[in-house]
């Protein structure tokens, strides 16, 4: 070596060493610049991740989820290794070497750039993600990149190589608003994680680089080319055989977008549960990983929605054929010489149209005769046959029909978009979305919890909630509260009232009323037992004319019903009160718990995202200050299991069950139909009706357009043992003769038995007069100016 080789040499080493020294002089001298204002690494732990609100039934079964985000932390360990590895063979394949930052990496990634114009494998690191994901923003400047590599290397310090990618992996972006790879899991291929193949891991793996570029859905032909790559990548790192790759690189792309799927249809319920949370938690519900248990139960929700949706659409068929939902013009595409493009457009016309609870959107294309050739939604081809089309008759008003159905085509046509549905017995059958919607709450009168609600015929079709909020007057479904109120003033339910015409007059309106039973017709002394389960008008109104509207009113109060929503007038005899449906729900439980007033509840407990509970509702006291004698509710009791024996509701007979009672309520021209009943353990409300109020139709009272309903839920959701009201003291049973209500004479052939609280006994018969005693106000009478 020359003497001015060596100095030059020399000189080389010395500008080296000064450059080294420079960048750290520079490098430190930037780190303590910039280290004061970046955050304490040990808060990333603490971060809470936005996690969405689930709601669940009280038997741990989802119903719904709310949240902009769909997150599902998970743990190291539960993340699968082929996870892992697919992982890090696409984003940082030295992760378990570097300490934060990887200069290899790095260099690599600006050789791909010089080379190939892009970077496939990226030079930022993991743990960099992780530190710009948790701390930093996404601008693009130097000092953002420095903060980056310096927290990551602060992150690797304070944090194990695990933590650090189950940091990563619960919080990337992966489309489709999922975050994390629990969230993508389900949202792309619908189950867990952990149930993922190995093309679908590395198809997942891929998309943090470029969610919406290598998306599967969108973009399967770029996310099939990326996926592969990622497949090679860990081949190539031994993660894989040669045998998996290409098993696995044959593997189709699978990817559909599956969204929260919800175990249970019980969204009314969900969306109540939602506001009352709202309340609670009025900062981050939708953001802390929140998990409300409601008091549903899935069983009886299930029970409920088929039985308002199936009756529903029985009604809406009684009435008549609606027509079509739609009509297209089929002309251009029935031509087509390819069948397959035929039937794909066929079920591409059918893609606006939900399938709502059992009915699914169908189009006919060819209409015979004898029968109607149309394609479901899901592109099963089925024919209806004219004999099961008679029931379509044209509605042409709500008691009216069109002609008889003598084929097909007098029903449907060709491009008309109809429902239909599958039956076990008679298989396909033409259906119709009903235009009348209902109300159906069921209750644990022991406690208030909520087991089943359907706040209309569909959510999604009308979110109005009638349950809660749909006040309609409650017809003689309100008549047990009148003649509890009888009770408590000295009636018996021996007692004798004339059912007899009646007529009120309105100074001020120069008009009178004349109240008049169902049918017209007037029958004359009758008990008070038997004036209930053949809900008799004129004996209601003779009772409140007996008791006084103010006494009626405040006794009614007692079972929760408010002042303000109380008729001050005889109609309130009739139901005229408008009430929700929760509101009768409530106060039939009264009936059924023995006297007790309950306040209904819908959210059991409500636990945070690590599953502590921060919130368990506790079942509301009895009312110290409630007088309800339960004695007067135990006849109560009694005489309703005869409106199911004997009366309005003895369609119900048919469960053969003695331990129901009940009543039916229907408005003025059928506007409204009620039905309320019970045992011990479940109270059911229902009720059906036009959401801008007008007749049901002839012939739709209580006991055939809401009955039905309460009968198939019931029917589904009680227990096998039945439960009445167990006898309180005071309670004595005595023969009567049915005709006067007295005491019966030994040995009375016709003498029935009736109870009675036992001060209220009828005195024997050598100290009464052998008349029955009425309450006989039948003349015109002066009422009250308000009463209409």
């Amino acid at each position: 070596m020359t003497q001015a080789t060596f100095r030059a040499l020399k000189l080389f080493g010395y500008l080296l060493f000064s450059a080294a020294c420079s960048a750290t002089l520079l490098f430190s001298g930037i780190t303590l610049c910039l280290t004061p204002s970046l955050p304490p690494v040990e808060e990333i732990q603490d971060i809470q991740l936005q996690v969405p609100l689930t709601i669940y039934t009280q038997d741990g079964k989802l119903i719904s989820e709310y949240g902009e985000k769909h997150r599902s932390p998970i743990s190291y360990h539960e993340i699968p290794t082929n996870f892992i590895n697919a992982l890090i063979s696409a984003e940082d394949n030295r992760y378990w070497e570097h300490q934060g930052v990887d200069l290899v990496g790095l260099a690599r990634a600006a050789t791909q750039l010089i080379t190939s114009g892009s970077i496939q494998s990226g030079g930022s690191t993991i743990t960099m993600q992780v530190a710009k994901n948790y701390f930093l923003s996404r601008e693009k400047t130097f000092k953002r990149k420095f903060n980056e590599i310096l927290l990551a290397l602060q992150i690797e310090k304070a944090l194990s190589k695990e933590k650090i990618l189950e940091l990563y992996l619960n919080k990337i972006y992966l489309g489709h608003r999922s975050y994390g790879i629990s969230a993508a899991a389900r949202t792309y291929y619908g189950k867990p994680v952990h149930e993922l193949t190995l093309a679908q891991t590395a198809m997942i793996a891929g998309l943090p680089k470029a969610p919406s570029a290598f998306n599967p859905i969108r973009n399967p032909e770029r996310a099939l080319t990326r996926r592969n790559w990622i497949l090679d990548r860990m081949h190539a790192l031994n993660y894989i055989t040669d045998n998996q790759k290409i098993v696995a690189k044959q593997s189709p792309v699978s990817a559909q977008y599956h969204s929260p799927k919800s175990e249970v249809d019980a969204l009314y319920a969900a969306d109540m549960a939602r506001t009352e949370a709202l309340n609670i938690f009025p900062d981050d519900i939708y953001t802390g990983g929140y998990k409300i248990f409601t008091t549903i139960n899935s069983t009886h929700q299930k029970n409920a929605l088929e039985a308002v949706s199936n009756n529903l659409e029985k009604y809406s068929k009684r009435h008549g054929y609606l027509g079509p939902e739609d009509h297209l013009d089929l002309t251009d595409l029935l031509h087509s010489k390819d069948s397959n493009t035929e039937l794909q457009g066929l079920t591409a016309l059918l893609k606006k149209h939900r399938t709502i609870n059992q009915l699914i959107p169908a189009l006919a294309w060819d209409v015979t005769k004898e029968s109607a050739n149309l394609i479901t939604k899901d592109g099963q081809l089925i024919t209806i046959p004219t004999s099961k089309l008679t029931w379509a008759r044209k509605r042409n008003t709500i008691n009216t029909k069109g002609p008889r159905i003598r084929k097909a085509s007098d029903v449907i046509a060709p491009g008309d978009i109809v429902r239909v549905y599958q039956d076990e017995e008679h298989g396909w059958l033409l259906g119709q979305l009903p235009k009348a919607q209902a109300a159906f709450v069921a209750i644990n009168p022991k406690n208030g919890a909520i087991s089943a609600l359907q706040g209309g015929f569909e959510f999604y079709k009308s979110k109005f909630n009638r349950v809660t909020s749909a006040r309609r007057q409650a017809g003689s479904a309100f008549k047990p509260f009148i003649y509890y109120s009888a009770l408590q003033d000295g009636f018996t339910a021996a007692s004798i009232i004339n059912d007899a015409p009646v007529v009120f007059q309105d100074q001020q309106l120069e008009t009178s009323w004349r109240p008049e039973n169902a049918g017209g017709k007037f029958y004359g002394p009758t008990r008070l037992r038997q004036a209930l389960y053949q809900s008799r008008n004129l004996i209601s109104i003779r009772i409140v004319q007996t008791l006084g509207i103010k006494q009626t009113i405040n006794t009614i109060k007692q079972f929760g019903f408010t002042d303000k929503h109380l008729p001050k007038d005889l109609s309130i005899s009739l139901g005229s009160a408008a009430v929700t449906p929760i509101e009768l729900a409530s106060a039939y439980s009264t009936l059924a718990n023995g006297g007790q007033t309950i306040e209904p509840y819908i959210i059991d407990h409500i636990e945070d995202i690590n599953g502590n509970i921060v919130f368990q509702n506790t079942p509301s006291s009895p009312d110290q200050n409630n007088n309800i004698d339960p004695r007067s509710i135990y006849i109560m009791n009694n005489m309703m299991k005869d409106v199911i024996k004997l009366g309005t509701a003895r369609t119900a007979k048919a469960l053969n069950r003695n331990d129901l009672a009940g009543k039916t309520g229907t408005t003025n021209d059928q506007v409204d139909a009620w039905f309320s009943g019970f045992n011990a353990d479940l109270v059911a409300t229902v009720w059906v009706g036009f959401d801008s109020p007008s007749t049901l139709g002839r012939n739709e009272y209580g006991g055939r357009a809401a009955l039905p309903i309460w009968m198939d839920f019931m029917k589904k959701s009680l227990p096998p043992y039945e439960n009445s009201m167990q006898q309180p003291d005071g309670i004595v049973t005595i023969r009567i003769n049915p005709t006067t209500g007295h005491r019966a004479l030994p040995g009375e052939k016709d003498a029935i038995f009736e109870i009675f609280r036992s001060e209220h006994v009828p005195p024997p018969p050598e100290e009464i007069d052998a008349r029955p005693v009425l309450i006989d106000q039948g003349h015109p009478t002066d009422v009250l100016d308000e009463l209409f």
